[in-house]
């Protein structure tokens, strides 16, 4: 097996090999350069940047492309690294970046850089076992969904559920606290028969949270219930200060999160039942998650049906 620089009559050649290498790869969102376009490039570099094949026998088993100046004048990029399934395994494509290295240091460059799609696990774990580390995102989307107009939120609703049927109680603790967290905020107390619902005049979900945490210390049991941006329902149970559990009907409608903490979100029926005196099989029924909202009820119907597990008034 030899390694040799590619030449400018190896361009055909090297065009084969990008195809083999994009029909391994997952599809591609978008449309791929036209082949008079991709041909320019390779040629860019096998003059002016780093062209490598590896052979066996005469018979192409590898390659790599990279270029410079892309990225700064002390990093070379590496567009394409390839082995053929034959010779995986053998330590090819780690000689390959190593030459690449080479030739790039030589001319000066301190780092090498490249891209590699997500979905790709092999090749990700490859480039990892070497030390290359994350250092960007590439983040895509249609243009469609750019141009169209911007929708703006919806409205969000909600109140915190005290608990008690003091009212009187809940109001002086509510006027007491609510303008060192907000200032000009105002809120309506409403009595009930097992809990007392206190309404801020304008909806902030910091504040509700906060004022829900600030009641549990005076009341016990405090249940802040909401129906944010009209596409999400959320409920947050504290008791004697102590947050108990949350549930958000799309977990990562405010952006994605780790594993943990979408399986946090979840409603657990077992506590909800024993600090509301709902009935467990229905909270588990009702407060269902889903990864988008196709998965759920309408968000009003959910969150009436939420609040009507819990036992409150929404």
């Amino acid at each position: 097996m030899t390694i040799r620089a590619a030449t400018p009559d190896d361009l055909d050649l090297l065009l084969s090999l990008v195809e083999r290498l994009e029909r391994e790869l997952p599809p591609l969102p978008y449309a791929e350069d036209p082949v008079e376009v991709e041909r320019t490039k390779i040629e860019r570099m096998v003059t002016d940047g780093v062209a490598l094949l590896a052979e066996d026998g005469g018979k192409p088993i590898a390659y790599a492309l990279a270029r410079y100046g892309d990225h700064g004048p002390t990093t070379v990029y590496v567009t394409d690294l390839w082995v053929d399934a034959s010779h995986r395994g053998r330590g090819l494509g780690r000689e390959l970046l190593a030459r690449v290295a080479e030739a790039a240091s030589a001319r000066g460059c301190t780092h090498l850089l490249l891209d590699v799609d997500s979905r790709n696990r092999e090749a990700v774990a490859f480039y990892e076992r070497f030390g290359f580390e994350e250092d960007s995102r590439i983040l895509r989307t249609a243009l469609d969904g750019l141009l169209a107009a911007p929708s703006e939120p919806g409205e969000s609703i909600g109140a915190v559920h005290v608990q008690t049927d003091d009212a009187e109680s809940v109001e002086r603790v509510v006027d007491d606290y609510l303008p060192r967290v907000l200032r000009g905020a105002t809120a309506t107390v409403e009595r009930g028969r097992a809990w007392t619902v206190v309404r801020l005049d304008r909806f902030d979900r910091g504040v509700l949270r906060k004022l829900g945490l600030e009641l549990s210390f005076r009341f016990g049991v405090t249940v802040v219930l909401a129906l944010e941006e009209s596409a999400v329902v959320r409920f947050v149970i504290h008791d004697r200060g102590r947050m108990i559990d949350e549930y958000l009907s799309l977990p990562e409608y405010y952006g994605p999160l780790p594993p943990g903490d979408v399986l946090a979100l979840r409603a657990n029926p077992t506590v909800v039942a024993r600090l509301t005196g709902a009935q467990a099989a229905h909270v588990r029924a009702v407060a269902q998650t889903g990864a988008s909202a196709a998965d759920l009820p309408a968000p009003d119907e959910l969150y009436a049906q939420v609040a009507e597990a819990l036992g409150l008034t929404p």
